[in-house]
């Protein structure tokens, strides 16, 4: 719900070599070779440990985007993507990471990465705007993909999708996501005939994953959705939530416990500005102010870096002294959303969730060169990473 732009490691030798690797049944990065470096007897030590952790969750990580992106310079890339994941995983100190997006070739390099370097994926295809039948297609070409990696020794769940109210067409008004969202901000639909679409399409999306793969599957619900999480073996959610003490985190979470399944938020985090707790999922929509064009930050904000890292860390102890299965920051970068250092009203990372901030080397082109830089809340989940999977 936080971005406009709704957006498997390696190609072979570029994208078309990846494509027909991938086409043939293969998957980069975890032919043969791979499997000899890592064999499948020592992923299952490894899963072992972290499933014999007596306290605390077993997956910690960060959600990362893959998409076209708003211009040339913020799609991605296979050498962008190498880069990411290993930040992920040896500067975040992540063991897992959540891949979403959409292009089956991008989902698939990213994924097979992501695993190659060690980390637990989960694969999320996240295409919207489409009709139905295209969404689950999609998904039905993720999930054999996920299924080839969980059959040659990777640890990989899989996702159905993330909040289908908002990103399917049909269930709510709207041809657009941001057009359902306005119209649910506005009342503009019937919450009965919301319902049983959302039930119906996320029956169909689960039938759909069960057909293709045969490991863990779940789907990333919004707080409030009513889900039947006797269709999956992992309860995801989305958590944006705030509240003043752990106590009322904790029984804010506890219904998803009932259920008797792992529970693993999907994403969590705060956008970047003095406040943004408060607004939890919404706060981008609050933080700019789309009556300009440009978007600018709305009136009044003010940067805090350290505000969302506090964020984290308190939610991120509330997960762990739940015993979750999982906690995702959302998200890793969001570069079409770039810092500007001296110019409020055109920080538009304040209205990121992201744990870096794009600094392009030219502010005003979407053309220009960028790289990202680690925020407060990269560090300090770092060093709660670190600590928390130290023996």
């Amino acid at each position: 719900m936080r971005d406009t732009a709704i957006s498997r490691a390696r190609f072979l030798a570029a994208a078309g070599a990846g494509a027909v690797a991938v086409a043939a049944g293969g998957v980069p990065g975890l032919t043969a070779g791979r499997a000899e470096a890592a064999p499948a007897r020592d992923q299952a030590q490894a899963q072992a440990r972290e499933q014999a952790q007596p306290r605390g969750l077993t997956y910690r990580g960060v959600c990362y985007q893959v998409g076209d992106g708003e211009s040339h310079a913020t799609r991605w890339t296979p050498a962008r993507m190498r880069h990411d994941v290993r930040a992920i995983r040896r500067d975040l100190h992540a063991n897992s990471v959540s891949v979403f997006g959409d292009g089956v070739e991008r989902l698939a390099a990213t994924a097979s990465e992501a695993a190659e370097r060690g980390l637990h994926v989960w694969l999320q295809p996240r295409l919207a705007d489409v009709p139905q039948g295209d969404i689950l297609d999609h998904l039905a070409e993720v999930g054999r993909h996920a299924e080839r990696m969980r059959r040659q020794g990777a640890r990989v769940h899989l996702s159905v999708g993330c909040e289908f109210v908002l990103f399917v067409p049909g269930i709510v008004p709207g041809a657009t996501t941001m057009e359902r969202v306005e119209n649910m901000l506005k009342g503009d639909f019937d919450p009965q005939a919301m319902a049983r679409g959302l039930r119906d399409f996320i029956a169909r999306a689960a039938r759909t994953g069960r057909s293709v793969f045969h490991g863990p599957l779940t789907y990333s619900a919004a707080y409030d959705d009513e889900v039947d999480w006797s269709l999956f073996d992992i309860v995801g959610v989305n958590y944006y939530g705030y509240h003043p003490t752990k106590a009322a985190y904790v029984k804010d979470l506890a219904p998803y416990q009932r259920w008797g399944k792992p529970v693993a938020i999907t994403e969590c985090g705060s956008c970047t500005y003095e406040g943004a707790p408060e607004d939890g999922g919404m706060g981008w929509y609050k933080a700019l102010d789309q009556t300009k064009e440009p978007a600018e930050i709305s009136a009044g904000l003010r940067r805090g870096e350290h505000t969302q890292a506090a964020y984290l860390l308190d939610v991120f102890d509330v997960f762990e002294s739940m015993n979750l299965h999982a906690a995702l920051a959302y998200t890793f970068v969001s570069p079409e959303l770039p810092h500007h250092p001296d110019e409020p009203r055109h920080d538009l990372d304040m209205a990121s969730y992201g744990l870096t901030k794009t600094v392009r080397d030219h502010y005003d082109d979407p053309e220009s060169r960028w790289h990202w830089e680690p925020k407060e809340s990269f560090r300090a989940l770092a060093r709660h990473f670190e600590q928390a999977t130290r023996p």
